[in-house]
């Protein structure tokens, strides 16, 4: 399965004012265009099915909505797609020509991260859309994933624990090397299941998110792209009221708390 996808809510949004009323009562601001447009915060994710699982970037878009940010959302992401792959990609170098993003969420292939190799393989893709994200006046940002449930064997790391902190540490190498901030998904999941371990993040693949594993990365978005915490926003992704506020907690106090840790300057 094959996803290039971009989501615009409300596309006609300027056109009739019957039109804006209904997307604003509906949905929160969306990205008008013209002199007047206003502030608009446009997000470019690039990765793979971690990103279009359960359309992280539309359950991002709905939240920010809920919280009275007018946002536009796009993704390139393919099954297992690496960064190195998204730099020879034409649908990339498309994508990033067709709107004036604000940020350009980089998110590497899940296993990648894990392994000791992992800083110096990154660094070149990353270096290089970070680049291409600049030049059209974006600001890129690393997604630092969850690592699988088990552990990553391959790598001789057979706890999720010991998984996550590689993850972490390649992130945080990049992050620095590159002078770039990072969205710390993966460190607000390791709290999480830390503390509320019969939460289901994981799908049964023990990989990929499940909807509540998705809601917290979208809120971890939130937290680092508009600096603000998501505790209290109507839009809960399909969770309960208690489930959405525990995962809105935890993607704050991470992202919020430690601010110069993920590069949040």
């Amino acid at each position: 399965m094959k996803t290039r996808t971009r989501w615009l809510t409300c596309l006609l949004l300027v056109l009739t004012s019957t039109a804006a009323a209904g997307c604003l009562g509906a949905s929160g601001p969306v990205c008008a265009t013209g002199p007047n447009a206003g502030v608009c915060t446009r997000v470019l994710f690039v990765g793979n099915s971690y990103t279009y699982v359960n359309d992280l970037p539309s359950t991002f878009a709905q939240l920010a909505r809920s919280g009275g940010h007018a946002v536009d959302v796009g993704s390139v992401a393919n099954g297992a797609e690496t960064l190195a792959q998204h730099v020879e990609s034409s649908d990339d170098a498309t994508q990033l020509a067709a709107e004036p993003w604000s940020y350009v969420v980089l998110q590497e292939q899940s296993d990648t991260p894990a392994y000791s190799s992992a800083g110096s393989l990154m660094y070149g893709p990353v270096h290089t859309l970070s680049a291409a994200a600049f030049k059209v006046g974006a600001m890129p940002m690393l997604f630092m994933t969850w690592a699988h449930k088990d552990g990553e064997s391959g790598a001789g790391l057979p706890s999720y624990e010991a998984a996550q902190a590689r993850i972490e540490s390649t992130y945080l190498e990049l992050s620095g090397q590159l002078r770039l901030p990072v969205a710390p998904v993966g460190d607000a999941w390791l709290h999480v299941h830390a503390d509320h371990p019969d939460m289901a993040l994981w799908r049964d693949d023990n990989s990929h998110p499940t909807a509540l594993g998705t809601y917290l990365a979208a809120c971890v978005f939130y937290a680092a792209i508009f600096r603000e915490s998501p505790a209290g926003l109507s839009y809960r992704g399909g969770a309960s009221g208690d489930d959405a506020a525990l995962l809105q907690g935890y993607a704050g106090r991470t992202v919020l708390d430690s601010q110069t840790k993920w590069g949040l300057h």
